[in-house]
């Protein structure tokens, strides 16, 4: 009885230590037509049922996406321009992603781009189809198979990695922030500049 008891006891305590994260999202502005957002995630061991997505178009108030997976090393894995069905909840026509039955333990590249700026062959050091275009602001750029002033919202979403991360969403933990020290001497420096031009009047 007390062998069952224990038993029972570390089934359920191995239950309880099975955490299911929840999706992770990011989100921000993309100021011009040939600007390409970058996602990073890991995957700690290797996973089912991993989903990567943008719902940016928002029934058309904002840019129509291409979105595209690579492996840490740049190689392309596959580049989608048009799917919505990786979560119909959030995603409208035009919206696009990716669904993977299984995927490696590693760290993954997602990248959201405006429609037609397709990747330039199998790497991503090859860059992006707009890379050497004058950049053109997105209320002024009349977007291919779409319309002139294309929102600039994008939004991306992550489920079932281990942890994500992106440098264009500013409101990331993981981006670097002043510390307090540097903060300290910026005040102090911009002080020091309005003292010695208070002295010279």
């Amino acid at each position: 009885m007390h062998r069952m008891t224990a038993l029972i006891a570390g089934t359920v305590l191995a239950a309880s230590n099975v955490v299911t994260a929840a999706p992770i999202n990011f989100t921000g502005e993309i100021d011009y037509h040939n600007d390409v957002i970058y996602t990073y995630f890991t995957l700690n061991t290797d996973a089912n049922d991993v989903r990567v997505w943008t719902d940016s178009f928002q029934s058309g108030t904002n840019f129509d996406p291409i979105t595209a997976l690579w492996q840490a090393d740049g190689t392309l894995i596959d580049e989608n321009d048009d799917n919505d069905s990786i979560n119909p909840a959030t995603q409208t026509r035009f919206d696009s992603g990716f669904s993977l039955a299984s995927l490696s333990a590693g760290d993954y590249i997602f990248t959201v781009a405006t429609y037609a700026n397709f990747a330039n062959g199998g790497m991503l050091s090859n860059g992006f189809s707009y890379d050497g275009e004058t950049p053109i602001a997105l209320e002024s750029w009349d977007q291919p198979a779409n319309d002139i002033d294309m929102g600039p919202f994008w939004s991306v979403w992550l489920d079932g990695v281990s942890s994500a991360s992106n440098p264009n969403d500013p409101s990331d933990p993981s981006n670097p922030v002043p510390e307090p020290g540097t903060l300290a001497l910026i005040s102090l420096g911009l002080l020091g500049l309005s003292v010695r031009k208070t002295r010279k009047v």
